[in-house]
């Protein structure tokens, strides 16, 4: 089954994307800050890693970037979900390693089609 880690530092909107993800039926896991996403990758090894930017202890663009350093998670597909859509964010975010940029707020449609999608384009 495709794993699927979830990094956001609000409850209710990681419970959501997790029960969306679920529900497609992919298995996921959660972190609830950066610096527990770049544990729960370590000790996982997600198909896809959704980030939340604005984390405390570490942010989501410092937890993707060491993702990325790491050679065995360095091919993982990074999402950033955020709720600022500035262009300076969005290019820090791929500048950071990530694959794409979703704004918040996003319908559950939405959200499954793209993770589909990317996941396709990396051959999950």
């Amino acid at each position: 089954m495709t794993k699927i880690l979830i990094a956001e530092d609000e409850p209710d909107i990681r419970d959501l994307v997790a029960f969306t993800l679920r529900f497609a039926g992919y298995e996921v896991v959660t972190g609830i800050n950066g610096e527990e996403a770049v544990q729960v990758a370590k000790r996982e090894y997600p198909d896809l890693i959704l980030l939340d930017v604005r984390m405390p202890r570490m942010t989501g663009y410092e937890a993707c970037k060491l993702i990325k350093a790491d050679p065995k998670l360095k091919d993982v597909p990074v999402v950033f979900l955020s709720a600022k859509g500035q262009e300076s964010e969005i290019r820090d975010g791929m500048d950071a390693g990530a694959e794409e940029y979703l704004l918040k707020p996003f319908a559950p449609d939405q959200l499954t089609d793209r993770v589909r999608s990317i996941l396709a384009k990396f051959g999950k």
